[in-house]
């Protein structure tokens, strides 16, 4: 899953990408209220998640939130904040963020609201997943093969995922990249076809279950 840190401290920031990584999340970093606002009106279906700081400049944590809600953006948003009283919290929640956390906190707390959070509807966000005989726990990140545990890196983890999550649907390279890869990477490599074939010798496909789809992407389809 990709997640989206929008924190003006450029060290924590750091620490949350470094953390979050390591994690298995492709994680984006943004240092300013307004640009986070602009890029997820741009880019709605891009992140799972947002953790989002409270103060920020160009635009303060709680309007943007605000403002992502009255414009029909769904996105969870765990929301950081140095203001821990209780009407600061019910000002975060009442502008549409989904959970609150005061600084400073344990990276493990963080952790754990965040795959609350992205359990939140089950129905969207499954523990497990299947696909024929492809099997994915998205806790353990263990993926079994016709009953067979498949040893997956974690980006090959994050294509199949995505891949099995928009089944009957063509994939283009693009949103895959956008997916599991940050947009600091360069997007002009050939990272995602690579990630493919890898994945591909790992469940013995020889294109019927990743199919690919010429000049496009690819599709898994029932």
């Amino acid at each position: 899953m990709k997640l989206l840190v929008v924190e003006d401290n450029s060290k924590l920031a750091e620490n949350l990408k470094q953390g979050l990584s390591q994690e298995g999340y492709a994680v984006d970093v943004i240092e300013d209220g307004l640009l986070a606002e602009r890029r997820i009106m741009v880019n709605r279906d891009e992140y799972d998640l947002i953790v989002l700081d409270r103060m920020l400049p160009g635009k303060d944590g709680v309007s943007v939130c605000k403002y992502w809600r009255e414009n029909d953006i769904i996105i969870p948003v765990l929301m950081l904040t140095a203001l821990d009283t209780t009407d600061d919290k019910v000002t975060g929640l009442d502008a549409g963020a989904d959970d609150y956390l005061a600084k400073p906190f344990a990276f493990k707390e963080l952790l754990s609201r965040i795959h609350a959070l992205l359990r939140r509807p089950k129905q969207s966000f499954p523990d497990l997943i299947n696909f024929g005989n492809i099997s994915l726990n998205t806790t353990s990140r263990i993926v079994n093969y016709k009953n067979k545990i498949v040893s997956l890196t974690l980006k090959e983890f994050m294509v199949l995922e995505y891949l099995i999550r928009n089944k009957n649907k063509v994939v283009t390279r693009d949103e895959l990249y956008s997916h599991a890869w940050d947009f600091a990477d360069s997007s002009f490599s050939n990272t995602v076809d690579v990630h493919i074939k890898n994945l591909r010798k790992k469940i013995h496909d020889n294109g019927k279950i990743i199919q690919t789809i010429r000049g496009i992407g690819y599709k898994m389809e029932d």
